[in-house]
């Protein structure tokens, strides 16, 4: 899946010019926590984050009269408190690729660009919707999660069973095992009991380490 089919646009930007002020209201009104900065030709130069404005922002134990806080965070600009050198995608990025940078990066979202110009963001908002639709969260089921030998042909093997059982597979993740040799497949079932689908995929792995009945909220 890439970047594009799964980014926020069309995006709101602001200018180096944007007061704090208005960054932050901007950002409550439209209830984001990052916003790409261009200049006038709309070229990404920075970006500006909740938590930055927050920092920046005067202590509630300030002597300062709430007028004149205003009048202060009005003179700021967001210029002298944007991130410059920005970590950015394009629209044809891996969505597994972003979601990596993010981890490493230990930050919140990508700025997608084409050339210059920003043509969409990516967050981990956007990536925990991926997540939840990959794991089958918005389906009722039989949710069981299993340790299998990392090796050609288990998955297939457990597909059938569960094909055969009569069962069908709504979701079905891979992850890491407790072991080089291992790994650990999570999925989701209908269309079979429990009884009948841990009988059917029992002989297919070396051990079941939850199951349970899922249902929509």
């Amino acid at each position: 899946m890439l970047v594009g089919r799964r980014m926020t646009h069309p995006v709101i930007t602001i200018n180096p010019e944007t007061s704090m002020e208005e960054a932050l209201n901007l950002m409550q009104r439209e209830h984001i926590r990052r916003i790409p900065v261009v200049n006038k030709h709309g070229a990404l130069v920075g970006i500006i984050t909740e938590m930055q404005l927050l920092k920046a922002s005067p202590s509630d134990a300030t002597t300062l009269s709430k007028f004149e806080m205003s009048d202060l965070m009005n003179k700021v600009k967001i210029e002298s408190l944007m991130t410059k050198n920005v970590i950015t995608v394009n629209e044809d990025t891996l969505i597994e690729e972003a979601a990596r940078i993010m981890v490493d990066k230990k930050i919140g979202g990508l700025p997608v660009v084409q050339g210059e110009k920003v043509v969409g963001i990516i967050t981990e908002t956007d990536l925990f919707k991926v997540f939840m639709e990959a794991m089958g969260a918005r389906k009722p089921g039989i949710q069981v999660s299993t340790v299998v030998s990392d090796e050609p042909g288990k998955i297939a093997e457990l597909s059938k069973a569960i094909f055969d059982a009569g069962g069908n597979i709504v979701s079905l993740g891979t992850f890491m095992g407790p072991d080089s040799e291992s790994a650990e497949v999570t999925l989701k079932v209908d269309g079979v009991s429990e009884v009948m689908l841990l009988k059917a995929i029992e002989p297919f792995v070396e051990r079941v380490l939850e199951m349970r009945q899922t249902h929509l909220v």
